[in-house]
């Protein structure tokens, strides 16, 4: 039987460094729903869908998603923290 290999180095892991605005690029999730939004509205006033039942239902999604851009600017802006 051969003895085992114990010489063998293994690379340490390293973290990938991030680019500054790696965080910030994240942030172009929020234009991506507001065009569906404004898409949704254009599609009512040309094709005269009846938006009245679900208003609600947008003001409330607009209203988390601009708490959720708040939250995610803070986050995306925030200082990183050194782990070393």
């Amino acid at each position: 039987m051969e003895p085992l290999d114990t010489d063998t180095e293994y690379a340490a892991y390293q973290p990938r460094q991030a680019t500054p605005g790696s965080r910030v690029n994240l942030l172009f999730i929020f234009p991506a729903i507001g065009v569906i939004i404004v898409l949704i509205f254009l599609a009512a006033a040309i094709f005269q869908f009846d938006l009245s039942g679900i208003v609600d239902t947008l003001v409330g999604l607009m209203l988390l998603l601009f708490a959720a851009l708040i939250a995610a600017l803070f986050w995306a802006l925030a200082p990183k923290a050194s782990n070393q």
